[in-house]
C-alpha cells in the first residue's frame, strides 16, 4: 500500500476562472495520486520517478469560484490525507477567488504574505535556536482562529532550504551515510541528501498544514545551492575545479525543479513543458532531469526559472536573480539579455490593465546607500578600473562581504530603475510598483525619488527563521545613516563610479527579527503589514510592528 512521504502542498490556484488548482505530493512508491474535494471537484495523476522518489502534481478541476472546499488525498484509492491522527489542525482546503462577476464588478482583493531565509532547525555548531519561527507562528495563528484572514498566496523569496548550513540532526544523518571528513563535508552532496532538507522543513506539522491550505510560489536564492552562488566568474571557475561541485549543483537544480519550480507553473504551462512530459513518459525520469540540470548549469540562458502570475488586476513577476546572471567582468549583468527582455515585455504587456505590479526579486533593488555605493565601487575594482592589484582585492572583498546585489551589476540596476519608472509613469500607470525581496536578514521600506505616477516601493523582509550577527546588524544601521551616505561618497570617488542614477530614502525600519510582510491589495489601494514572531507563554505569537497605507490619496 502506498504511503504519503511529503505534502500535500497547495501550489497553483487559477485566478482567471477560479475553477482549478494543483496539489503536489510525494509518495513512497509508484501509484495513482488523487485529490477529492468536498464539493465534488477533484483530479488524479500517476506519479513520476526521480532518483528513487515518486512525485505527483495533481490537477484539480471543477472548483467553484469564490468558495472554500476541504480536500482529501488518496494514493491508489486509499485515504492518506488528512492523517488518521489529525494533528489538531483544521481540514486542508482550497480557496478560489470570486471571478467572472460581470462588467463593473469589483476585482477580487489579494493578500500576499512574503519573506525569505528559513532554516528549519538551528545549524550544527550554532549556539541556541534562532528564536520563534515566523512561518510556524503564522500557521498556528491561522489554525487556531478561523476568523483570521488567510493569505491568498505565500511568496517564498529564497533560501527555502540551506544546503550549506545543516542542523545537528541532519549532520548526524549524513555522518551515518558517508565520511564527513571528505568534501563537501557537512553539506549536502547529492539529490538524496537534498530530499532530507525538504523532509526536515516541510514535515514540520505547522508548516505541513500551512502549505497544504495556502497556495505558495517559490524562487531560489544562494543557500538553496550554496552561499554566494554565482557571485562572479572567478567564483564559478574555482567551484568547477573542485571534484564535488558538479554533483552538488546538478542535485540542487534537480531538487529545486521537483520540489519548488514545478508548482509555480499553471496547468497550461505544465502541458507545454517538454521536460515535464519527458519525466512522466518514462518509468524513471532521472536521466532526463539530470541532462536538463546539466544544460541549465552550463548555459543558464537555456532555461527560464522566472515566471509571471496575474491575480485579477495585480501582476507578479518572479525574477531569477541567481542562475540568469552574466558574470564576465566586462559585461556583468544580473539578468542575461533574454531574461531582461522577458522582464520588460511582461511588465509592459497590457500596461494599464493592472493596478499593482509586484516584482519578486530574492535580492533587494534598493539597499542601504553605503552598501549600494560599496557594491558599485567593488564592481569597478573587479573590472580593473584601478588596476590589477585592486581587482584582486576587489574579488576577495566581493566574496567575503557578499557584495552581489543589484548594485553590484550597475547596468542591471539602471535598467531595472528605468523600467520601473517607465511602468510607473503616465495615465496607464498602476497604483503601485513594489519590489519584494529578502536575503539581507532585516526588513525595511524604501522609496525612490523618481517622477512616477505610481507609488514605488522596495519592500524587504527577511528572515523568516534565522539570525544576524551583531556586527552585521550594526553595519546595516550604519548603511542607512548620514555617516554611511558620506562614507559611500568616498567609495564612489575612489572607484570613479559617479553617483547612482536615482536616489532613495528609507521610510520604514530597519527591523530585525523573524518576520513576515503582508500586502493587502484591493482596487487601487495597497496596505502593508509587518508581523514579527515573538517567543512567549504558552507559545510564540505574531506581533504587528507596522501597519501602513501605501496609496494614500489614490
Amino acid at each position: 500500500m502506498a504511503g504519503l512521504r511529503l505534502g500535500p502542498l497547495l501550489r497553483y490556484v487559477d485566478w482567471d476562472t477560479g475553477g482549478s488548482a494543483t496539489i503536489w505530493v510525494e509518495a513512497d512508491r509508484p501509484c495513482t495520486a488523487e485529490v477529492r474535494c468536498a464539493d465534488g471537484a477533484g483530479g488524479s495523476v500517476r506519479t513520476f520517478q526521480i532518483a528513487g522518489h515518486h512525485y505527483a502534481l495533481v490537477p484539480v478541476t471543477g472548483l467553484t469560484p469564490g468558495t472554500t472546499t476541504a480536500y482529501e488525498v488518496l494514493l491508489d484509492g486509499v485515504l492518506v490525507w488528512p492523517a488518521a491522527a489529525g494533528g489538531g489542525f483544521p481540514p486542508s482546503t482550497i480557496s478560489t477567488p470570486a471571478v467572472g462577476g460581470g462588467p463593473g464588478a469589483p476585482a477580487p482583493g489579494l493578500r500576499v504574505t512574503f519573506g525569505s531565509c528559513r532554516q528549519a532547525a538551528p545549524p550544527a555548531g550554532r549556539r541556541g535556536p534562532h528564536g520563534a519561527d515566523a512561518l510556524d507562528t503564522l500557521a498556528a495563528r491561522l489554525a487556531q482562529d478561523p476568523e483570521e484572514l488567510r493569505p491568498d498566496v505565500l511568496l517564498l523569496l529564497g533560501d527555502q532550504v540551506y544546503a550549506d548550513q545543516l542542523s545537528h540532526d541532519t549532520r548526524k544523518w549524513l555522518a551515518a551515510r558517508r565520511d564527513l571528513r571528505e568534501a563537501p563535508g557537512a553539506q549536502v552532496a547529492d539529490y538524496e541528501e537534498y530530499t532530507r532538507l525538504y523532509y526536515e522543513s516541510w514535515l514540520d506539522p505547522e508548516i505541513r498544514w500551512l502549505l497544504s491550505t495556502v497556495p505558495s510560489l517559490h524562487i531560489f536564492d544562494d543557500h538553496d545551492v550554496i552561499d554566494d552562488w554565482n557571485t562572479s566568474a572567478a567564483w564559478v571557475a574555482g567551484m568547477r575545479a573542485t571534484p564535488w561541485w558538479r554533483e552538488r549543483v546538478l542535485s540542487g537544480l534537480m531538487s529545486y525543479w521537483v520540489h519548488q519550480h514545478l508548482g509555480n507553473l499553471s496547468p497550461a504551462e505544465l502541458a507545454a513543458d517538454a521536460l515535464y512530459a519527458a519525466v512522466r513518459s518514462t518509468p524513471d525520469g532521472t536521466d532526463a532531469l539530470r541532462a536538463f540540470a546539466a544544460s541549465a548549469d552550463a548555459d543558464p540562458a537555456s532555461v527560464r526559472w522566472s515566471y509571471r502570475r496575474d491575480f485579477g488586476r495585480s501582476r507578479l513577476l518572479m525574477v531569477d536573480t541567481r542562475a540568469a546572471r552574466v558574470l564576465a567582468e566586462d559585461g556583468r549583468a544580473m539578468l542575461d539579455p533574454a531574461e531582461q527582455r522577458w522582464l520588460r515585455e511582461n511588465a509592459l504587456e497590457g500596461h494599464g490593465g493592472y493596478d499593482h505590479l509586484l516584482i519578486g526579486s530574492s535580492l533587494p533593488w534598493l539597499m542601504p546607500p553605503l552598501i549600494h555605493d560599496a557594491e558599485v565601487w567593488n564592481a569597478a575594482l573587479c573590472r580593473g578600473e584601478r588596476g590589477a592589484r585592486w581587482a584582486r582585492i576587489g574579488e576577495d572583498l566581493r566574496r567575503r562581504s557578499d557584495l552581489e546585489h543589484w548594485a553590484a551589476f550597475p547596468p542591471s540596476f539602471a535598467a531595472l530603475s528605468d523600467l520601473i519608472e517607465e511602468v510607473g509613469t503616465g495615465p496607464k500607470a498602476p497604483a503601485t510598483v513594489c519590489v519584494l525581496s529578502g536575503d539581507v536578514h532585516h526588513a525595511y521600506v524604501a522609496e525612490p525619488r523618481i517622477p512616477s505616477t505610481a507609488r514605488v516601493f522596495q519592500l524587504t523582509c527577511s528572515p523568516v527563521h534565522n539570525s544576524i550577527h551583531a556586527a552585521v546588524k550594526w553595519g546595516f544601521r550604519l548603511g542607512w545613516s548620514r555617516l554611511g551616505r558620506w562614507l559611500g561618497r568616498g567609495f564612489s570617488r575612489h572607484g570613479r563610479t559617479g553617483r547612482p542614477p536615482l536616489s532613495w530614502r528609507r521610510t520604514g525600519g530597519p527591523w530585525f527579527g523573524n518576520q513576515l510582510m503582508t500586502l493587502a491589495l484591493a482596487g487601487r489601494s495597497a496596505r502593508l503589514r509587518l508581523d514579527q514572531a515573538r517567543a512567549g507563554r504558552p507559545g510564540a505569537r505574531l506581533v504587528t510592528v507596522l501597519e501602513r497605507e501605501l496609496t494614500a490619496g489614490e
